[in-house]
């Protein structure tokens, strides 16, 4: 366990589907478990006329360390912030099925943004995992239903790497 001012850090544990393995070269920060919704907004599929679905807007989430302390949150971009300001802001690079069939896939990420000098300032990839709930349920989308935003409750653990070496120029 490593400790960040109030971050506690951990390494992931369990089954990681091959896929979202992350590459060599890059080591484990930190781990944060995120309580929050997923956000969806019921609207006409674009290659569907007349046909409705609830489309992923955003996710909102809080992002807690393993003793429960609030360290930063989760949001559109997707975008991770830590309490310091610094930022990452992931781009999907593969996905898995959760265990669960409720639950959002998992996901590895790789940084395309970084802003800052705190926590989040160095990470080059996020791993989604372990996830609870947050997919949008397959009806009540329809004409009737157009524009309004479902915010579906869900967990999941986001484990996040830095460069075991300085990136080149």
């Amino acid at each position: 366990m490593v400790v960040l001012g109030n971050i506690v850090s951990q390494q992931v544990t369990g089954t990681i589907p091959s896929d979202l393995v992350v590459p060599s070269g890059h080591v484990l920060l930190l781990q944060a478990e995120a309580r929050g919704v997923q956000i969806y907004v019921c609207q006409e599929k674009r290659d569907s006329p007349g046909v409705f679905e609830w489309a992923f807007r955003a996710p909102e989430a809080e992002l807690l360390n393993n003793r429960g302390e609030h360290i930063g949150r989760h949001f559109a971009g997707p975008t991770w912030e830590g309490n310091d300001g610094s930022q990452v802001v992931g781009a999907a690079r593969a996905t898995a099925n959760s265990p669960s069939p409720d639950a959002i896939p998992w996901l590895l990420l790789e940084a395309r943004a970084n802003q800052g000098t705190g926590v989040f300032s160095t990470v080059s990839f996020i791993q989604r995992l372990d996830t609870v709930g947050g997919r949008a349920p397959a009806d009540g989308c329809d004409a009737a239903h157009a524009g309004q935003e479902l915010r579906v409750d869900y967990t999941a653990t986001y484990a996040f790497y830095y460069p075991s070496a300085p990136r080149a120029p």
